[in-house]
């Protein structure tokens, strides 16, 4: 029987919570996503949650429980899971295409569900105005909105805080998050009927892993420049995969390649939830894209192309949309082994999972329950001496205290 969390504090103290902001949602606002000491958001107070409370935010809190859903489909792979389509995609548009990650797939698509009608504002996340290496929830009403607001923020971001809010318009909406975020939304669906009837497309990023502020605070101190001093921090974009670019109040600009910033992987600064995260790959979306550099990291830039697998009938009926319209534009099939070649950590993440939640378990920690992600078949290909090492290395971490957090009671 797999223990999970039983409360809102053991959540965050064992290291689960990614700072989705579901627990300022729910709340209406009286639980806050503040930043740790650590570099992460997470709900402040830790106590401050009613008996309804918990248990409505647990049944889909990311760090109690990861579910896909049930798929009538016949292609499902065990790492990527089920499918209808997988192809190389990119913007229509060249200015959409070079400012949007990747290839701006998931901006195309946000623009084109508020240009043709299907929704009247977009749930995403964008720079802060005035604090531009923070991120923040924002609804996008246009799809120059969306435009301004594309690109990948690699920094904690609460875009789930913004949920109620969304809900609450009585508006269809569609929503760009992480996979983490959407499997939240997936599960908060079976306890309030307002989220299938308004979120009506759900688009997300097959995800490397969320940094910490640490990471981006790093860069700055790299610089030797105070967050106060910028004006931007765009960490990808305008090309792909772009320049993490930097501007400064006196005009002053700082650029670094994605490879410089991002090719030691042990220099990430993940939140902990990520390193045992059982589905970074999106299946609870109807659209995921991801990168599509041959064996996992580009050697240059390119106008963009993306990945995408589109997981349901509701994706499938959204790009055939965004194509007609031109919004879209479709390449050549993509194989799931061609995607373990792009996204090769994935794949090594993806069969670990079941070891280190396991591990979660033996220290005494509580875990994540998952349900059809096939992580125990992907497990079995680990043998013995794997398994027992990405245990053991849970626990280590554990020991050091790499993985509990500590807040004042």
């Amino acid at each position: 029987m797999t223990q999970t969390a039983t409360s809102i504090s053991q959540v965050v103290r064992s290291g689960l919570c990614i700072g989705c902001g579901l627990c300022e949602s729910l709340t209406e606002g009286r639980v806050k996503m503040q930043m740790s000491p650590l570099g992460g958001l997470r709900p402040m107070p830790l106590d401050d949650f009613s008996n309804e409370e918990t248990s409505k935010i647990l049944s889909a809190c990311p760090g109690v429980i990861a579910e896909a859903p049930e798929t009538e489909l016949d292609q499902i792979d065990p790492i990527w899971g089920a499918y209808s389509d997988m192809r190389y995609a990119w913007a229509g548009d060249p200015e959409t295409r070079h400012r949007g990650a990747t290839g701006g797939v998931l901006t195309a698509l946000g623009m084109q569900l508020i240009d043709s009608g299907q929704v009247d504002f977009i749930l995403q996340v964008r720079a802060i105005p005035d604090k531009p290496m923070r991120s923040e929830w924002v609804m996008s009403e246009t799809s120059a909105d969306v435009l301004a607001h594309a690109g990948s923020r690699y920094g904690p971001a609460s875009a789930l805080a913004g949920l109620s809010a969304a809900l609450d318009r009585n508006q269809r909406f569609a929503i760009i998050a992480k996979p983490c975020d959407l499997g939240a939304v997936y599960r908060l669906a079976q306890s309030d009927p307002r989220v299938d009837a308004l979120c009506v497309a759900r688009l997300t990023m097959v995800c490397g892993g969320q940094s910490r502020l640490t990471k981006s605070q790093g860069l700055l101190a790299a610089h030797g420049l105070r967050e106060d001093e910028l004006t931007l921090f765009r960490y990808r974009g305008y090309g792909n995969p772009g320049l993490t670019t930097l501007e400064t109040k006196d005009g002053r600009r700082f650029e670094t390649t994605y490879q410089e910033l991002w090719e030691d992987e042990g220099t990430w600064d993940l939140e902990t939830r990520c390193k045992l995260c059982p589905d970074a790959l999106g299946e609870a979306a109807d659209i995921a894209a991801a990168d599509v550099w041959p064996g996992g990291g580009p050697t240059g830039e390119d106008v963009g192309f993306n990945g995408i697998v589109t997981r349901n009938a509701r994706g499938a009926a959204l790009i055939k949309s965004a194509v007609a319209a031109g919004a879209l534009t479709l390449g050549e099939t993509i194989t799931p082994a061609m995607f373990n070649d792009f996204q090769p950590h994935q794949v090594r993440k993806k069969h670990a999972a079941a070891a280190r939640l396991a591990g979660m378990e033996e220290a005494g920690l509580p875990t994540i329950e998952t349900r059809n992600l096939r992580l125990d078949v992907l497990g079995q290909a680990l043998d013995a001496n794997a398994r027992a090492a990405q245990i053991q290395g849970i626990g280590d971490r554990v020991t050091r205290g790499k993985i509990t957090e500590d807040f004042p009671q």
